[in-house]
Formats: structure tokens, sequence, C-alpha cells
């Protein structure tokens, strides 16, 4: 029975064109004195995945073994690259030393490729140093991308002559008319196309699929604003109220499914919608559902957003209220298909940035290595003073492991992060430094449960901006990242410490860490502690609740573990709450209210003129135990009232306890 992959794929050779120069240096790899890794580049929309696709197409003609990874189907984590091997093999792998058994028995060579390697940054640096040299001879590793590799592959010890860089350019002029040719195209058309679209690929087909407007005209934009506005034109030209739908729902999430589909246009056909998206130009399809190229996906939604926000928060909240579903069923081998797709829905620009940031990839961040302990010790003298370092030093003799090393393009270290288990360390080292003893004091009054884990990130500074928010700083968030998908079901707390409280604060509690008591003076100098408990349903369960407060979900941990007395559509107060849709009814409108703000309300209504100190609604409502000052019940508050407009004193200050609801006037 024919597959709609089998189908894509024709099409895909079909259209394919050019690129003979690329492809014969692809092949160069598989020589036996060829790279063994290469690394092809470009902007989104050049044709990277096509030209890959077709090179595996011609590899697998020729018998050749060829292992695909989708990085974005796949945890960018160890094990996730294990996993995701050990299913395309048929087996389990635990190590790097596993996978290169079990390819050395097959023929060689093998090929194994990573498309969309931008997002696997967090796994650079294992890539290079542990996974890649563990691997037979034959081997050869191809990694596809927007960002052009960092210079470690070429500058470590050793890698000199055995990597490749194909940085892909635009198409020529013959490849770009055979293109359009090939899209039908008019003759007379066909070279206006050519020249505006400047070979971007994904322009060219952009523009052969608005061919017969007569009032396309883009010629004085470049590269990618080109794509951005063929994108939005093609969404206003689509005059099928069906197909506009089903268009404008996919622009709004990671990854199109049917369930997803169905959640988001309830009333359209299930198979006809796919159909229709199947037939777009900018579509393609992998394990995890049908994709929108992401340059066209961003254009679209940033127009249905601009020009319809309320159905562009319409489909997105349909669609997590689907995944949120659907996650709760999901196996372990699924989560991170969920995972990311709750990152996609995150708006916040402060919470994507934590995930996303800016400026990272141009640096890695590694194990450091003995010759990094001088440099990482100059640094903490540099922005800690004496004291500090001495502290770092010491620290750095006993456990080196617990430092990662940021490296520029020269491979010259610019800065490092300090990051560990402190049940992996020993206890007199903590106490010997008077914030991971304070963090370890609190952990030993409010432990973690049994096999859940805990890690301090005790510094990271860059060497000439501290810890000033920069890319070394971007760089060592994102590795910290890293810790939260390797231990995805498993961590439960991370601690945390600044001085630049006003620059770093903001970013972390919008995360939901919390301030740890006013700050700890240490040779003069303030410094700020925050923890980030992610309550019983470790990170998934953390990330979901960043996206129930974006809109307006229900808290995503069970009621009991939040809500003593839940209100209910009984309660006295029912007539001013929407219980359902977690929102207060004042004046007959209705207000959404946040998790917190509902939980907070909630518990306040259920202890009816009882102070309830700000220690209970912490442990009660955000579900752990308080560990110092905070104003974070304030601020809830505050919003609260706000919203409560000329009832705000239903909820009255009780002066050194907390607060107590006085009921409605």
């Amino acid at each position: 029975m024919p597959t709609i992959q089998e189908r894509l794929r024709r099409q895909a050779q079909q259209s394919f064109v050019g690129r003979g120069a690329e492809l014969d240096l692809l092949w160069q790899a598989l020589e036996p004195d060829g790279p063994l890794v290469t690394f092809v580049s470009g902007i989104g929309g050049m044709g990277k995945s096509a030209l890959l696709h077709a090179f595996v197409e011609q590899l697998q003609a020729r018998n050749i073994t060829v292992l695909q990874l989708d990085c974005r189907a796949i945890q960018p984590s160890e094990p996730g690259v294990l996993e995701a091997l050990g299913h395309l093999l048929e087996t389990t792998f635990t190590t790097a030393a596993d996978v290169a058994a079990a390819l050395d028995r097959l023929p060689q060579p093998v090929v194994i490729t990573f498309d969309t390697y931008e997002l696997f940054r967090l796994l650079d640096a294992w890539l290079r140093q542990e996974f890649v040299p563990a691997l037979p001879d034959r081997v050869r590793l191809f990694f596809v991308g927007r960002e052009a590799p960092v210079s470690a592959w070429w500058l470590a010890p050793g890698w000199q002559g055995l990597c490749q860089h194909l940085a892909l350019d635009s198409l020529d002029t013959v490849a770009a008319t055979a293109l359009l040719r090939q899209a039908g195209v008019a003759p007379g058309q066909v070279e206006a196309i050519a020249r505006f679209a400047h070979g971007h690929p994904l322009a060219l087909k952009l523009a052969a699929a608005l061919a017969e407007r007569p009032d396309l005209s883009v010629a004085q934009m470049e590269g990618q604003t080109v794509v951005s506005e063929l994108a939005r034109i093609y969404l206003q030209d689509v005059r099928d109220p069906v197909t506009r739908q089903v268009l404008e729902a996919a622009s709004v999430v990671r990854r199109t499914t049917r369930s997803l589909l169905a959640a988001m246009v309830p009333d359209l056909p299930e198979n006809d919608a796919r159909d229709r998206l199947l037939a777009l130009p900018f579509v393609s399809m992998n394990q995890d559902g049908l994709v929108l190229h992401d340059m066209v996906q961003q254009a679209m939604g940033s127009f249905l957003q601009t020009t319809d926000p309320a159905k562009y928060q319409l489909y997105r909240s349909r669609a997590w209220q689907q995944l949120r579903q659907e996650w709760a069923t999901a196996g372990q081998t699924h989560r991170w298909r969920y995972t990311a797709d709750m990152l996609y829905l995150i708006e916040h620009r402060m919470v994507r940035d934590a995930f996303f940031p800016a400026g990272a990839h141009t640096l890695a961040v590694e194990p450091a290595k003995p010759e990094d302990g001088a440099g990482i010790v100059a640094i903490a003298q540099l922005h800690e003073g004496e004291q500090a370092a001495a502290r770092l030093q010491n620290f750095w003799h006993q456990v080196p492991t617990a430092f990662r090393a940021v490296r520029d393009a020269a491979n010259e270290l610019v800065g490092f992060s300090q990051v560990f288990d402190p049940m992996q360390v020993p206890e007199a080292l903590l106490l010997a430094d008077p914030i991971n003893q304070f963090w370890w004091q609190a952990l030993q009054a409010n432990p973690v449960p049994a096999g859940q884990r805990v890690f301090f990130i005790r510094r990271a500074l860059g060497k000439l901006t501290g810890e000033a928010l920069s890319k070394i700083q971007a760089a060592c968030w994102l590795d910290a990242k890293r810790l939260y998908l390797e231990h995805l079901d498993t961590l439960r707390r991370v601690y945390i410490v600044f001085q630049s409280i006003d620059e770093q604060g903001p970013i972390v509690e919008k995360l939901s860490f919390r301030p740890l008591g006013n700050g700890i003076e240490l040779e003069g100098q303030l410094y700020y502690c925050y923890c980030l408990d992610f309550g019983p349903q470790q990170v998934m369960g953390w990330l979901s609740g960043l996206v129930d407060a974006q809109y307006g979900c229900p808290i995503s941990a069970p009621a009991s573990e939040v809500l003593p007395e839940p209100l209910t559509e009984a309660s006295p107060a029912s007539s001013w709450f929407d219980v359902e849709g977690h929102a207060l009814i004042i004046d007959g409108e209705q207000v959404p209210l946040t998790p917190l703000e509902y939980g907070v309300l909630a518990y306040l209504h259920s202890h009816p003129g009882k102070a309830v100190s700000r220690m209970t609604l912490l442990e009660d409502v955000w579900g752990y135990d308080y560990e110092g000052g905070s104003n974070v019940v304030d601020s809830i508050v505050r919003s609260l009232r706000k919203k409560l407009g000329p009832h705000s004193g239903a909820i009255a200050t009780v002066t050194g306890v907390g607060y107590r609801f006085d009921g409605f006037s």
C-alpha cells in the first residue's frame, strides 16, 4: 500500500534541482581518507534538508547504511540520542560504546545524519568529545542546520583536517529557472520571479505558488524578508475557508497531528484537513506529524497574531488543552515531544530566552579540562575577590567535574559555570562556602523526596562581563537546560545566586524561582539566593504550569496537593467566580485569573475571617515549604485586588501575619 511518506519522497525528488557541486562535496566524505564529520549550514529556506534528502537517496541507492536523525523529534540529551539510534537499529543503547559496537557489526561505511542540528547545541560538546570519537573509523557524520559549527571542531586537539563545512548559498540562475519551470510558472514570469527571489529556494517555491497574482511585487526585498512577505501574501490569498482555517491552525503549533487539528478546528473533516496541508509547497512530514517550514510558520503565525489576536489565542489555547490531556497519558518515549510542544507555546520573551537564548550558539560550553583551572580561578578573582576565589579553587581541586568551560571562536576560555549535585560533594566542602552552606542547610530542613535530585548552580561568570547579561551568560543558561532535560523525570529543585538582582531577578522570578532570605554578605558584597522547586511532577509539571499561567488553564498539580478546600459551584461566592474557567465575575464582566491568583483567593475564601500567614500560603498554594523572606505572595495579592476593583477590600491585610478573607461587599 503506497504511503504518504513515499508520496512526499517522490515529490521531493521531482522538485530537487541543481546542487551538483554540493552533492559531490558530500560524497568526498565517503572516501577512505575523507573528513569524518561534515557540517552543512545556511539560512532558513536555503534547501539544506532537501540537499540532505537527495544525498541520502543516493547513498541508499548504493546500499549504504544511513541512520537519519531529525533533531526536531529527539530530546537533546545523551539518553535522547541513544534512544533514537536504538530505535533505528531495534536495540537498546546505554553508552556511546554500545552504539560503536553495533555499528562495527554493520557493513561499512555507515552514515549518520542530524537534520535541524541547531536544536542540538546543548549536545555539541558531548557529541564532539565523547560520542563521535567512540565510533568506528568508517562511520561518517553529517550535521545539517542553520548555524555554522563552533570552532572547537577544528581547533580542539586531534580534529584538524577531520571536518569539513559547506555553507549553502542561493541557487544559481540556471537552477532557479529550472525550479520555477518545474513548478509550472509561465515562461513570461520566470525571469522576474527568479530576479526578486535571489535564488532562495523557499522564496522561489512560494513565489511560484503565487505566480498568477498580477500585483505580486517584492523586488526590493532580500532573502528571509522575501519569504516572510510571500508567506503573508500566500495566507491572504487563500480564499477557501477550510484551507485557510487549517493553515492558520497549523501556523500556531510546533507540529500538526490529527488530534491537534481536531481540537483546534473541530468542525473540519479530519482527513480532508491533512490532505490540504500536504498539498502545500512548504509542508513536510516527520515522525511527529506534519510540519510547516519554520520561516513560513513564523511569518503566518505573526500575521495571524497581528490581524486576529483572538483567533490566534483561541487556536493556541485549544492546542494546549489537547496537548495537556495527551501528555498525561503519554509513554516515556514520547515525553520529549510534548516538552517541545510546551516550549513552543510559551510566548513570554524572558521565559523563551531561558531555553532559546540569543547569541549563545557562537560559544562552546563543555566540561572543564585540567588546564582550565588557573583561568577559572583568575576569572573568579577578577569578579569575586580573593577569599571567594580561594574557596572556588579549593572546590576545583576536590571536584573539578563540577565546572563547565565556556570557549569562544578561538577556543579560548571566556567564562565558566559551577554546577553540581550536592549529594555527590563532601559535606565539609559544602560547609566551607557560606552560600553552599546556606543552601545545604535549607535542603536539610526541607528535603526532596527519595529518588529526586537537586542541583546547585553556584556561579556563572564571564571573563570580561562577570555575571552581567551577555552571550556568555546566555550560553550558561542554555547549558543549564541540559540538566533539566537529562533529568526530566527526577530533577526536583535548583538553587542559584546573583549579585545583580535588578538584572537577573526579574528573569528568574518569571521562571518561578523564588528568593531565599534577604541576601548573604560576603567580603562586602551582597549575594541573593533563589530556588526553583519544580513540584511533584518535576520539570514537565513546571513547564506545564508556565503554559497554564499563560492560557489561564487549571494548575497542573492535583487539587489535593494545591488547594485543600477548592471552590465548588456550591460555594457561597459562586456568583463571583467562574470556577471552571478560573475567573472572577466583576460587574457582569469575566476577569481571568492566573493559577496562582486563583489558588491564593480560593485558599483565603476557604478560611473566611481567619488570618493566613504568607508562609502557609506558600506551603499550601505553591506546594513547597517556605525558607526565607519573599514578596511573591504580596505581589499576587496586589494583582488580585486590582482585578477585584471596587471589591478589593474582600482581602484584608493582617499586619505582621498575612491576609484574611472578609467577604464581598
